[in-house]
């Protein structure tokens, strides 16, 4: 216990100083209210965002370069609990991180298809680093995806696109692609979970496991509901494990059982879940929501947990990635003038979901 606790010393106070530089219910409020985009960086400015907007001149602030800007302090965070941490968590933390990059490799890939500029695409890219391994602009100029994959090589990425290439050429889709890169991400983390001893293996199975629940649940209601693929599709785009959702879930809903019945049988207490699948167009990303809502007040209550493990750090970086989502959602409603009942409905943070445990 001892060794725990001197091993997590530098981290936990690093963490626990990010979670208290995490927006308040008075911020949120502000930057609900404010009436424009300039408005909205004038509140920013006036909490832990703000070193990340004032190096950068007023006027360029569009909704885009402003959300650049924000996306900056999510990867210094993990950098931070990174840098912080034991060694043997580190292999995690890397790992959970990379799924910004799987992101940016499916910018890249879509760029190519569409004919995006370097310009264009660097705009959107999570901004990694040191850590990132793309040769992104390499990639974008090469002109197709069988060249771009090519210069994938000594990547995490090359053997896992080039087995998913046949059925690209045969498809010409993109799709096949993308699954593979998701489905790759998501048995490498839980992998690196099956490596951490004791405390930090539980707190990591049921923190990172909760996000596999939701993730996997999606895909499958997507997949069966949304995009109608058949039942052998649906199981082989999913993944078998999880920690509240079970495999048998999964392949019920992929077998057409009642999914609002497996919904609700899984998380008591949601509304309305058989008229959101009933409309999956609409109702899928608002089911998706409200399990997001969940998952926050589930990584806010980590911090009241035994604070020598890696749980505050997983816990804390996915926080700042929920506040940023909210962020984006407000950033392009104040650019659009969106009136505050279009967009309200899609934020994650409110008064009864932004109460912080104290530090």
């Amino acid at each position: 216990m001892a060794n725990d606790v001197s091993g997590y010393a530098a981290l936990h106070s690093r963490v626990r100083i990010m979670f208290s530089g995490l927006l308040t219910v008075q911020q949120v409020a502000l930057l609900r209210d404010a009436a424009s985009l300039p408005a909205l960086v004038a509140v920013l400015k006036n909490t832990p965002y703000g070193p990340y907007l004032t190096a950068t001149d007023e006027k360029e602030l569009t909704a885009r370069r402003t959300e650049a800007q924000l996306k900056q302090k999510v990867a210094d965070a993990y950098l931070a609990v990174i840098h912080s941490a034991p060694g043997h968590d580190r292999a995690l933390l890397i790992q959970f991180l990379r799924h910004f990059e799987v992101r940016n490799l499916k910018a890249v890939l879509r760029g190519i298809v569409i004919g995006s500029s370097w310009e264009q695409i660097q705009n959107i890219l999570f901004p990694l680093g040191t850590l990132s391994t793309l040769p992104a602009q390499q990639m974008l100029e090469s002109g197709n995806i069988e060249a771009a994959v090519a210069q994938l090589t000594g990547t995490p990425y090359f053997e896992t696109l080039t087995q998913a290439m046949k059925r690209y050429a045969s498809e010409q889709s993109l799709f096949p692609l993308e699954i593979a890169l998701d489905l790759n991400y998501w048995r490498k983390l839980w992998g690196a979970v099956a490596q951490l001893p004791g405390l930090d293996h539980a707190q990591a199975v049921r923190i990172i496991g909760t996000i596999v629940d939701v993730t996997n649940l999606m895909w499958a209601l997507r997949y069966h509901s949304y995009y109608h693929l058949s039942e052998e599709e649906v199981i082989n785009y999913t993944l078998p494990f999880g920690y509240h959702v079970r495999d048998e879930d999964i392949r019920a809903i992929a077998a057409g059982a009642d999914a609002a019945r497996i919904v609700e049988r899984l998380y008591p207490g949601l509304r309305n879940v058989e008229a959101l699948l009933q409309d999956p167009e609409r109702g899928l990303p608002k089911l998706e929501l409200e399990l997001q809502r969940r998952m926050r007040q589930q990584f806010i209550a980590v911090f009241e947990s035994y604070p020598f493990t890696i749980g505050l750090a997983l816990a804390l970086v996915q926080l700042s990635e929920l506040e940023l989502q909210d962020l984006i959602v407000l950033i392009e409603a104040k650019s659009l003038q969106l009136p505050a009942e279009e967009y309200e409905p899609y934020l994650l943070m409110g008064e009864n979901l932004n109460e912080k445990s104290p530090a």
